[in-house]
Order: C-alpha cells, then sequence, then structure tokens
C-alpha cells in the first residue's frame, strides 16, 4: 500500500527521497519526449520528476531511462521453463510485467495448473498478470486433460492479479452464442476478454465485437488490424517465434491508432528469447525500420498498461510504481539496468535474484499412457491414396494432399523417398489408449523418430518417423522422463529432453535448455529434417486442430476447413 503522505512529503521535497536517480534524460509517455531531471523513489513508488534531494542517490550521467517494458500477452510456458526461470530469462532484457494465459499448462493439469502458476509467480521480481483461459479444451476434435467451466474459474476470477478472459479462441461459439461461452464471459463482466480471431470479417468481427471482446492478437495484415480498430477493438502487435508479425502490422499505427495498439511475444522459445530479447526486440526492430521512437517506447509501455486496467504502471511519473529501465543507447536497446518497484533486480543482462524453489507437485507426473502396441500404429488402407498432411516451410498451417502411397500386407507404409513418414498422437492424460494416426509429407526424417510432449493445445504425445518401432521407442522415453522431446535411431535413444512440468516446462535454467534443445536441433537435421524447419515448433503444431487445413489428434485425422474428423484413406 503507498504511503500518501509520506509520498506527499518526499514529492514536496520536504523529507528525502529513498533513492534519487540524479540526472536523467526520462521518456514521458504522456508527451512523447524526452526531459532531463531526476527520479525521487520512495517505497517502490516514484514520489516525483524535477530536482531531488535523497538518503541515497545514483548519478545517471545523462543516461536514458524509460518505463519498464509490457509484454500484453505471452504463454511463458513456451519458454519451457518455470515461472522463475522465464523471469530470470526476461527481466534483463527489460520486462517487468507480463499478462499471461496460461492455457497450455490448463489444457494438461486443468484448475491445478492455474493454482500453480498463480503460487510460482507470487513475490517474482516481475509482476505476472493472468489471463483466465477460456477455451479447455480447445475443441471437441481432441482430449484434454481437464475441462474448465464457468463454474470452475469463477474460485480465480477475483484473484487481484487476475484481469480478465483469455484469449476466446472458439469464435463460432461466441458467434454462435453458445451458453457455456457466454457463461465465462458473464464470469468476467467489468473485467477485461482478450480475443483470438485469425481471418474473421465483416459482420461476424461485428458480432465477435459486440459480445465485449476487445482485442486481438491473430492480425496478419493492416487491413485485418484496420479492421478491429474500426470495430473499437484494439490490436496486439505480436512478435513470436511462430509468428512473426510485427512489422507487417506498424503501417497502420498513425497518431490516431497508436494508442490503440500495444506489443506481445504470445510464444517465445528458449533460443529467441536468449538470442534476441523480448519486447526489447521489438522496440529495436521497430525503431530500426524507421518508426516513430516515442509512438513504439509508448506501445511498448503505457498502452498495455491502460487497457488491462494497470493504472499505476507503464509511465515515470509522480504516483507510479517505479519499475524502470536505464539504457547507454537508444539502439542495441538492452538496459543496462532494470528496476522493478524500487529496486535493481538486473544489471547489464544478468538477474540480480536467485530461482527460488517451489512446490510443484500437482504440475508433475502427467504423462498416463496405456500399454503400448504396434498396431497402434496401422493406417489401413482402404484405397490406393490416401489424404497427407503437407508442410509449408515456416508456416504452421498445412495443405491436404491426396498421394499414392505405398500399401504393405493392407497397411499405408511410410516412404521417406516421397518424404511421407508417419504421425501418431497418442492421449497421455487419461491412459485411454486412444491413438490418431496420420501420414505427412515435407519433414524431411530419412530414419528414426522425433516424439514430443508439447503438442498443441491440448498436449498429447505427439510423435513422428520414418520406423514404427523407433516411434514407439520415443514414446516409452517420455513416459519415463514424465513428458518432454526424444529422439529415437535404429532401436535405440540418441538423446532426450525433460520437461517434467506439465510435460512442458524444465526446472533448469533457460540456457541449459537451450544448449540442450540445439543438440537436439543438430541431431534431428543430422537425420534429415530439412534446415528450414524447426523440427520440434512444426511437430508442436501438427496436432493443432483449429489452424487450417489437415491436422492430427488423438481421435484422427481433422479436416478444419470442415472441423470435422476424416479418414486417412481417400
Amino acid at each position: 500500500m503507498k504511503d500518501i503522505a509520506r509520498l506527499i512529503a518526499v514529492a514536496s521535497g520536504n523529507i528525502p527521497a529513498q533513492f534519487v536517480l540524479k540526472n536523467a534524460q526520462l521518456f514521458n509517455v504522456f508527451t512523447g519526449k524526452f526531459m532531463f531531471g531526476d527520479i525521487a523513489i520512495l517505497d517502490g513508488f516514484i514520489a516525483g520528476i524535477g530536482h531531488y534531494d535523497g538518503q541515497t542517490e545514483i548519478n545517471m550521467a545523462g543516461k536514458y531511462v524509460t518505463p519498464g517494458f509490457i509484454d500484453g500477452h505471452v504463454h511463458l510456458e513456451s519458454s519451457m521453463v518455470s515461472p522463475c526461470q522465464f523471469a530470470r530469462a526476461v527481466v534483463p532484457t527489460g520486462t517487468t510485467t507480463v499478462i499471461v494465459d496460461p492455457h497450455e499448462i490448463a489444457n494438461v493439469c486443468g484448475v491445478q495448473g492455474l493454482r500453480y502458476m498463480l503460487a510460482a509467480t507470487e513475490q517474482l521480481p516481475l509482476r505476472v498478470f493472468m489471463m483466465l483461459p477460456s477455451c479447455v479444451p480447445v475443441s471437441r476434435l481432441e482430449t484434454a486433460g481437464a475441462k474448465l467451466t464457468a463454474a470452475e474459474l469463477a474460485e480465480f476470477m477475483q484473484h487481484p492479479r487476475v484481469l480478465g478472459l483469455g484469449e476466446l479462441m472458439n469464435y463460432p461459439g461466441v458467434l454462435q452464442a453458445d451458453p457455456e461461452i457466454l457463461a465465462k464471459m458473464k464470469l468476467a463482466e467489468g473485467k477485461t476478454i482478450d480475443g483470438h480471431a485469425p481471418g474473421l470479417t465483416g459482420k461476424a468481427l461485428m458480432a465477435y465485437a459486440a459480445a465485449g471482446i476487445r482485442s486481438d492478437h491473430e492480425c496478419t495484415t493492416p487491413g485485418q488490424a484496420l479492421a478491429r480498430l474500426e470495430a473499437g477493438m484494439h490490436v496486439m502487435l505480436r512478435e513470436g517465434s511462430a509468428a512473426r508479425n510485427l512489422l507487417d502490422l506498424m503501417p497502420v499505427v498513425d497518431a490516431h491508432t497508436a494508442r490503440r495498439c500495444f506489443f506481445v511475444t504470445d510464444d517465445r522459445h528458449p533460443g529467441d528469447l536468449i538470442g534476441s530479447g523480448h519486447i526489447n526486440s521489438m522496440v529495436r526492430m521497430a525503431t530500426t525500420a524507421g518508426f516513430d521512437l516515442a509512438t513504439v517506447l509508448q506501445m511498448a509501455t503505457l498502452h498495455a498498461a491502460q487497457f488491462f486496467g494497470l493504472s499505476d504502471l507503464g509511465a515515470l511519473a509522480p504516483g507510479y510504481r517505479a519499475d524502470l529501465l536505464v539504457f547507454n543507447d537508444l539502439e542495441t536497446w538492452q538496459p543496462s539496468e532494470v528496476w522493478q518497484g524500487g529496486r535493481k533486480v538486473a544489471q547489464d543482462g544478468k538477474p540480480l535474484f536467485a530461482a527460488k524453489g517451489i512446490g510443484d507437485e500437482q504440475v508433475r507426473h502427467t504423462v498416463h499412457l496405456a500399454p503400448l502396441d504396434p498396431a497402434q500404429l496401422h493406417i489401413p488402407a482402404r484405397s490406393p491414396e490416401a489424404r497427407v498432411i503437407g508442410l509449408i516451410s515456416r508456416q504452421i498451417v498445412t495443405r491436404e494432399l491426396r498421394l499414392a502411397v505405398p500399401v504393405q500386407n493392407g497397411l499405408f507404409s511410410v516412404d521417406p523417398e516421397q518424404d511421407i513418414l508417419k504421425l501418431a498422437v497418442f492421449e497421455r492424460h487419461h491412459a485411454s489408449g486412444q491413438v490418431g494416426v496420420g501420414l505427412v509429407q515435407g519433414y524431411g526424417l530419412k530414419c528414426g523418430a522425433i516424439a514430443s510432449t508439447v503438442a498443441h493445445d491440448s498436449h498429447n504425445l505427439i510423435v513422428l518417423g520414418a520406423s514404427e518401432r523407433d516411434m514407439l521407442l520415443a514414446v516409452e522415453e517420455l513416459k519415463r522422463i514424465q513428458g518432454g522431446i526424444a529422439i529415437a535411431v535404429q532401436g535405440r535413444v540418441l538423446k532426450s529432453l525433460a520437461l517434467p512440468l506439465g510435460g512442458l516446462m524444465s526446472d533448469q535454467d533457460i540456457h541449459e535448455v537451450e544448449a540442450e534443445l540445439i543438440q537436439l536441433k543438430q541431431l534431428a537435421h543430422e537425420l534429415g529434417v530439412h534446415e528450414y524447419h524447426d523440427p520440434f515448433l512444426t511437430l508442436a503444431f501438427l496436432s493443432l486442430p483449429v489452424i487450417p487445413e489437415l491436422k492430427l489428434t488423438d481421435l484422427g485425422l481433422v479436416d478444419v476447413n470442415q472441423f470435422k474428423l476424416v479418414p486417412v484413406s481417400i
């Protein structure tokens, strides 16, 4: 709580501040200009800007100071590390606040996943707010680990760090006024509701906005973004690991629209967080491309805070929280110092806080498989042609191919010469024994198998291979390590990475995880996976039945355009 009387006394100059950052070039988000002066800090809040004395004075010597950066929408599970390790990765880059949608862990662990995420983000030197997952499960065409109803979400809605309802991916349910969807929206009345509506246009978009959905991060063109702005929505400009739309959307940002635009990463994997950074990388990209510096900084700070009603974040001004970044220049956008709540928490790219342990048993031991049987991987050939998932370079969308596939003993067979491999999704939450099997072309693997429990969005166990024996061996390895990534070749496991937290996250340092991923990727490419594919990112999206055209779930092959299961045989 603010000690308002003391803040007034410091702001008035009657008593010294605890800390004063002297002689700074500080960015004022309200005027869009840098101004020279001191920043007086008391109990984690900014008391005043101007000329101040303090118990501790630090000479900034003309360095640039901005508010801490805010990520308006992120699934931190995609970092593949625990929340604390995520904080250790992003805080040194200048991110001091994130708004998370934990629908990945919720699809695996349900309410226990939400409880874990709230507990694991307490008292971090990173402000973590939550949007409650709205679509668990994502669709009726797959088996998730849990189902979150409005009644189950109700216990979390009044939590002080819960800001509203997360991305409503089930936009057909919104447009059809599905009672369960409406119940969840009613639960969030008076709070924020995020959207997810790729390609929605015309009256359908009007209906989506009329329902009270106020944002979308799925725009890929300026035209789509403008349509949402015209409908009164906010546009989240996204630059993640899988979807990179920032520079495509920046042309829609002008003096009239900028205040309704802000930055998000959505999904960022370890290599990108380490190599490029976080929100600071978006600031660097936009400014390097020539876009107005003041507007870019406002979208990285104030605009997200205002959208989510975080009235004391996103600015360097009296009464705001002292979350601030110190830069030596305005080119690299790597802060030399990061302050959160009036305390220095990172310096020169290194966190000044240690990883802390937290009880996480509720999100461990989540791989539950029925006994494996080679027959689970058989695909009866009822015709000479098969529906085959066709991969597209650097895209998560796929094509529906109709190809002549080799048949042996009445079963479709892999054909590495045609780059046709077998794909299987094992239900791994309830040990039901349900397995969906299909065919993929365009991955490049020549031998062996690659398996993962990171498989959007229900995160069943997905495995792709040129050998059924190696596929089952990789599946067994993931059962043994309770989730992660595994590569098996010629009857032995070459390497695996354990992700024991929900089968999604490691409890190790992000640099250690990335080092393991680099080795796994190198192995995958040595086995033939095309260089233009990220072996594991590509695999993770082959089970997402809301992205066209063909996908595979534990229930079978999904024609996404028709939103129904279809046989592999034509």
